[in-house]
């Protein structure tokens, strides 16, 4: 008979965006002519860019004709596209990559969740927290987080970020195989700054640790001191794989496109210690073997974004969010709450009153201000007695649920 993998036997029975959506399901059944506003999951609004859409429509074209007709495409992704992304996304901040370093994807969940099968099960792990919930489970499948206990995993060393250190994340006293990062942070909407990812690096080359840097909200940063990529410090592409995106840079949660960078500096060493190896041509083995490459229309309309057309339309999408993150951030705290991120990321981190758990509060807002949030316990254990809001709204949504709150604040 088949056997069950039991390491699926150790997961929360359900998502944590599942168990919200359960939720609000029951709160809307039961308050049918209530209009429920969520500021919880963090997908996108607007509509995609003109000329994105003027490039799939176009591409669409091209199926429809012999001579232009796309099948199977390259399972790193199509050269344009990459050329693109690196003369785009690296060559003006001074980052040399080379197109066979970048693997385009369906988006950068598939890839953080996969990236693991590149190093071996027992490889120990180190988390920011709270974290993506991603990072976790997709560890938790293959067995190499270990036994939950009191709410943690065995093998995760868990580096917190709350108010007390600033949400900046100690660097481990002992050696860990795999380590977690990304800026700006989900949930948190905190970032890093050079200086302090300069000691990441440090520690990831004096440690031989393998750092997977999730940057899907560089595009967010509006301070100039924070850094976009991970290869923006020496060294790092000797320690680092980078995950970008462009489902919040430009709305594709829908159109499903991102993409990975494996430097062929990285390597890895096999268990006798004999051998040091590069990841980039094993990754490649597995895409080839696992995925037949990202749609064609989903590429051409990801290079549209990088036409000066295509950049701007772009941006004023960024800034329609990173505006509703502005106007709910001065709300909330003028309301006396303690607020965090929204400057340099789309997410707002808020601290729940005294006293109020994550998901009271969470309960609390959607039945006092038909409101929907994201309990921040269900990001790790530090992100108990915080909630997430996204900025991702329509922004007459986000200015109603702003005066919602601030009358069922005042009573």
């Amino acid at each position: 008979m088949a056997l069950l993998n039991e390491h699926y036997l150790k997961l929360q029975k359900s998502y944590l965006f599942a168990d919200i959506a359960k939720k609000v399901n029951a709160y809307k059944i039961s308050h049918p002519k209530s209009k429920v506003i969520s500021l919880g999951i963090g997908d996108v609004t607007q509509p995609l860019a003109p000329a994105v859409i003027e490039a799939m429509h176009k591409a669409v074209d091209d199926m429809a004709h012999k001579e232009t007709f796309h099948g199977y495409g390259p399972e790193q992704g199509y050269l344009w596209l990459r050329e693109a992304i690196v003369k785009n996304d690296f060559l003006p901040r001074k980052i040399h990559i080379d197109p066979s370093e970048v693997f385009v994807n369906d988006g950068a969940k598939s890839d953080t969740g996969n990236i693991g099968e590149l190093v071996r099960w027992d490889n120990s792990i180190g988390v920011t927290d709270p974290i993506y919930p991603v990072y976790i489970d997709s560890n938790v499948m293959c067995g190499r987080a270990g036994i939950l206990e009191n709410g943690k995993w065995s093998n995760v060393t868990y580096m917190p970020c709350t108010e007390s250190n600033n949400f900046v994340p100690q660097i481990p006293d002992h050696r860990v195989d795999m380590i977690y990062l990304c800026y700006p942070n989900n949930p948190t909407g905190t970032v890093i700054t050079k200086e302090e990812l300069k000691k990441w690096v440090a520690y990831a080359l004096k440690n031989d640790t393998l750092i997977l840097y999730d940057a899907a909200y560089e595009a967010y940063i509006t301070e100039p001191d924070i850094p976009h990529s991970i290869y923006e410090i020496k060294g790092a592409k000797k320690v680092a794989i980078e995950f970008h995106s462009y489902s919040k840079t430009a709305g594709f949660t829908g159109i499903r496109c991102g993409y990975t960078v494996i430097p062929k500096e990285l390597t890895a060493v096999t268990i006798d210690g004999k051998e040091r190896l590069p990841l980039n041509p094993f990754w490649d083995r597995r895409q080839c073997t696992k995925f037949n490459g990202t749609s064609y229309i989903s590429q051409r309309a990801a290079e549209a974004i990088y036409t000066p057309e295509g950049k701007e339309q772009t941006k004023a999408t960024i800034d329609y969010y990173m505006g509703n993150a502005k106007l709910m951030y001065n709300v909330l705290k003028r309301l006396g709450f303690r607020v965090y991120g929204g400057v340099n990321a789309p997410y707002l981190w808020v601290k729940t009153p005294d006293g109020v758990d994550s998901w009271k509060f969470f309960e609390q807002l959607l039945y006092g201000a038909q409101i929907v949030c994201t309990p921040g316990v269900g990001f790790g254990p530090s992100g108990e007695g915080y909630v997430r809001f996204t900025s991702f709204g329509n922004r007459e949504d986000c200015e109603e649920a702003m005066r919602r709150i601030e009358q069922w604040i005042k009573g």
